[in-house]
Order: C-alpha cells, then structure tokens, then sequence
C-alpha cells in the first residue's frame, strides 16, 4: 500500500476522489430529504433519486465520449461544470422550485455517468498494472466508509442551516476534486479521430469486447446473475427487520451500519486477497462468501442476522473490486471508456430490476423465500464462475491489454 501512496499522481486523484465521494453521499440523500420536506410528498421525494439515476441508461454513449478524448482534460471540465452546476440550488427555497432540484439532479446524473467511465480509464495510466487492485480496494474503503457518515453529515447540516449550504460544501469537493487532476502530471496520447466509425459502432464497441473477451465475459454474466437477486434485499431487510426480527423499522440502520463496517473490512482486504490469488478466484469467492451471508439472513435471530451483515458487507467489495479490476487489466486503453461503460450497463440494469421486484414481491411473497432464491442463484453463479477456471486462467495469465491505442 505504501508503493500506491508514494505516487504522485495516483496519491492526488485518490485524495481528490476521497473528497468527492463525500460530496456526492452528502447531497444524494439531502436532496431527497429536502424537497420531502418542502412537499411533504414521498413520492417527489423518490423523484428526487430517479432523475439522479436515470442518465445510467445512456452510459454508452459516455463510454464513447471518454474514449474521444483525454481523461484528464474531461474530468478537469465535468467537475468544474458539475460545481457551477449545483449554484441554482442555493436559490431553492419553496416547492414551487422543486423542480429545480430535479434538474439540477439529472445534470449531477449525467456527470456521475461520465466521471465513472473517466474515472476509471484514468486510473489505468497513473497507477501501474500491478497496483490497480489496490487503487480499487482504497476507493471501495473510502466509498464504504463514508456512506457510514456523509449520509448524517447531509441531512444533519440541511437540518442546521438548509439545502444550499449543503450544496455549497459540495462544490468545494467537486473544486478539491479538481485541483487534484490539475496537480496530476501524465502524458496521455490525444485518441486518433481517424479511428472512428459509425457512432453506433464506436457505442456498440464495449459490449462486442466484453463478450467476445472470455474472461469479461465470464464475470458480467455471473456479476449479472448475482446483481438480479442482490437488488431484492434494499426491500427484504425491511421485512427482515420486522417479520423475523420482530423489531422497530429503526433497527434497519443498525443492519446497515453492520453491514458498512462488514464492507469497510472487504475493502481493506480485497487487494490483499488478489494478490494471493487471481481475480477470477476473488469474485468467485466473493460470490459464495455473499451467498452464506444471505443465508443466515433468514435465521429469524437477532446475533445470526447481525452477523450475515457482516459477511455480506464483507463479500461485496471483494466482488466489486476484483470485477473493476479485471475489467481495467483486460481492457486496451482506446476501450477502457466503452467497456466500463458496458460492463456497468449489463450489471447495473439487473440490479435496477431487482430492487424493482423486491418492492413489489416483498408483500406477496414470503422473505425467507426471496432470501432462498438470493442464496441459490448467488451460490450457483459463484460455482459456475469456478469450473470457467481452465478458460479463466487462460485469460487471465495471457499478456496484459495494451495500454496503446
């Protein structure tokens, strides 16, 4: 770990990306609170995070926007755009301007959408080959750890002194955030225009590498799987709390909080882990680890639950992790905008469903059910992650992708 900080560069993006995620925890949740409070309505409230969400759908076309351009220079313009762009939040002040926080949210949308992909592009060419897992286990840590705190900082300081000045802090990550990239010095070749096809080529690109590289294609179909059953439990603990605990609603965010130190334990280990075994063998891993911490979700006690929390916090940053970091090795540097943005299209849509299902099932369907089919299908797409092993390994031991265009 002390190698990854003795960088420059990757310590400046890694300390500007710290500050931004604080950022972002802080006003997600505090908008949603905010036009609650300013409509009394649950439902524009639930608004408030759809029009954040939704830009995810055109992903791919961000993917082809990052492999465009310079990494760098576009993220220095997406977050000096994306700060200026939360000014008109400071203005809010009735519901009748509601709908100023929903386009001000869809804008933020869309540049969560193209810093992911940049994000993720740029880090391959400041931190070597071989510390990538690292870069990934740090940001993961940082990432769960603050969702423990940023989330109370948000809604504590709207409670304080209001939404604007909530944004205001914001846009002093997003300006810390910046000042990092300005102080990262790396040469980055200019993409060739003459490389260029037919925009639904250049779009389509991502999703014909993934599947025709076996190894990509092996862990977006598993990740996939496990993503389509994951999504059921933001409802389940719900139900979980209540019907088999038998506790107040409350007692959720002490599942949660469970989960997070869980998370914070997988983050710091994850890179650990992949240094001892290849990437494939992490998510796997990963994968099964999940499964029984699900399992013991439906032992209707409150020490069996707390400590499925735990494993299942565990599990997902070493799924996470392991995933972001194959998906950098094995990606040319020309692609590594579009294949994110493949990758995290074919996963995210799953656990989009997901979540949707688990709203609607969770009242009809029993919850030790819905916790069984999740144990099952993460279970077996772990199994089936293993016997790829041979073909895997194959992949995974080859050359690693060029970093050239």
């Amino acid at each position: 770990m002390r190698s990854l900080w003795s960088l420059p560069n990757a310590r400046n993006f890694l300390i500007g990306q710290s500050f931004s995620i604080l950022g972002d925890s802080a006003l997600w949740l505090a908008a949603g609170v905010w036009v609650k409070v300013l409509t009394g309505s649950n439902a524009a409230a639930g608004l408030t995070f759809f029009f954040l969400s939704v830009p995810s759908l055109a992903s791919p076309l961000a993917g082809m926007l990052v492999d465009r351009v310079r990494r760098r220079p576009l993220l220095i313009v997406t977050n000096a755009v994306t700060g200026v762009a939360l000014l008109p939040l400071v203005f809010v002040h009735d519901a009748g301007e509601v709908w100023v926080i929903w386009v001000v949210m869809t804008l933020y949308g869309c540049s969560n959408t193209v810093l992911g992909s940049a994000q993720s592009a740029l880090l391959t060419v400041i931190v070597p080959d071989d510390l990538l897992a690292h870069a990934n286990g740090v940001l993961r840590t940082v990432r769960e750890g603050l969702r423990l705190i940023a989330p109370l900082l948000g809604v504590g300081l709207f409670t304080l002194v209001g939404g604007g000045v909530v944004a205001v802090v914001d846009m002093g990550t997003f300006a810390i955030a910046l000042i990092s990239l300005l102080l990262i010095n790396t040469h980055e070749k200019t993409p060739d225009p003459s490389q260029r096809g037919h925009w639904r080529a250049e779009v389509s690109a991502g999703f014909r590498y993934v599947w025709h590289t076996a190894i990509l294609r092996q862990i977006t179909v598993s990740t996939g799987l496990v993503l389509l059953v994951v999504g059921l439990l933001e409802t389940v603990v719900f139900a979980l709390v209540s019907r088999g605990l038998h506790e107040p609603a409350s007692f959720v965010g002490v599942v949660i909080t469970i989960q997070g130190a869980g998370a914070i334990l997988g983050g710091l280990t994850a890179a650990s882990a992949m240094n001892r075994w290849n990437e494939r063998f992490v998510v796997a891993v990963s994968m099964l680890v999940l499964a029984i911490g699900v399992g013991l979700w439906i032992v209707p006690q409150v020490a069996v639950v707390l400590a499925g929390s735990v494993i299942v916090g565990a599990a997902l940053p070493w799924l996470v992790v392991g995933t972001s970091t194959i998906v950098q090795r094995r990606t040319p540097e020309a692609l590594q905008g579009r294949v994110f943005s493949a990758f995290d299209t074919a996963t995210t849509v799953p656990q989009t469903i997901s979540i949707a299902l688990g709203a609607a099932l969770v009242s009809v369907i029993p919850y030790t059910t819905l916790l069984a089919v999740t144990v099952v299908v993460t279970g077996v797409s772990g199994l089936w992650l293993f016997t790829r092993r041979a073909e895997g390994a194959a992949a995974l031991n080859a050359a690693p992708a060029s970093r050239g265009t």
